[in-house]
């Protein structure tokens, strides 16, 4: 019940922090300053590119190594960093060791960071694609450009950008079953240790090799999983495209 419960944790939390990064990277990419223009487009560009099982190492570990680096100036004297030079940690007191919430906190900043390329570019595209005339035409009715961005271009922009939204959160989903990587007891690591050949020293052999039985059970839960997304992003999608129909009728 636990593992479960980690496990859309981190999908519900991770998606969190993708929408807001990809909002905020595809705002920079579309309408910031050229160098802020830059950096967006250099998120969104390389880490799409890059593997998420990589990232997802790679970034609990840089963060608590940094902390630990950090910590090293101060709780650490000279002699003990020069004694322990190509060592890590540099010290003994500097040691960090996080728990299993404070992994899953990486672990949905972790898939947001990837995720949030992918949300920025789909929301860049959509911001995009709303008509210029429709805009223009707000201008002409005496609208501030902040009236335009927030009552016309976003409110429309959600209509082309649902589709790729559904596409990213389903990735998403599926990337939940690196939390392990983490040292994080989710359900595929329970799957993986029940199903496992069991031997007693009293008993001899308990149970032989049951995985495919709970990789079942894993199977079945990320279809429902998946089955309630499409009916919710369906819901969604009737809500965005309400008071629409010509929109509508462009994207069928």
């Amino acid at each position: 019940y636990a593992s479960v419960q980690y496990t859309l944790a981190a999908m519900v939390f991770g998606a969190v922090v993708a929408l807001v990064l990809g909002l905020i990277a595809a705002a920079v990419r579309n309408g910031g300053p050229l160098p802020l223009r830059w950096i967006a487009a250099g998120y969104i560009n390389i880490v799409r590119g890059v593997p998420d099982v990589l990232f997802f190492l790679f970034f609990p570990i840089a963060f608590e190594q940094g902390l630990e680096w950090l910590l090293s100036f101060q709780v650490c004297t000279p002699g003990t960093l020069a004694l322990n030079t190509g060592q890590w940690p540099p010290c003994d007191a500097a040691n960090i060791s996080f728990d299993k919430t404070q992994y899953l906190i990486l672990a949905c900043i972790s898939l947001g960071i990837v995720y949030g390329a992918f949300v920025a570019n789909v929301i860049a595209g959509a911001l995009r694609a709303v008509p210029l005339g429709q805009l223009e035409a707000a201008r002409a009715y005496g609208m501030t450009s902040m009236q335009v961005l927030r009552r016309v271009h976003i409110r429309q922009m959600w209509v082309y950008a649902m589709p790729g939204l559904s596409n990213v959160w389903m990735s998403l989903i599926k990337a939940t079953s690196l939390l392990s990587l983490l040292q994080i007891m989710d359900f595929v690591t329970w799957a993986q240790r029940l199903g496992a050949s069991n031997f007693s020293k009293a008993a001899g052999l308990v149970h032989d090799d049951w995985r495919w039985r709970y990789y079942l059970v894993l199977l079945v839960f990320y279809i429902l999983v998946t089955y309630v997304s499409e009916k919710i992003f369906a819901v969604l999608n009737r809500r965005v495209r309400r008071g629409m129909p010509l929109a509508e009728q462009n994207l069928t």
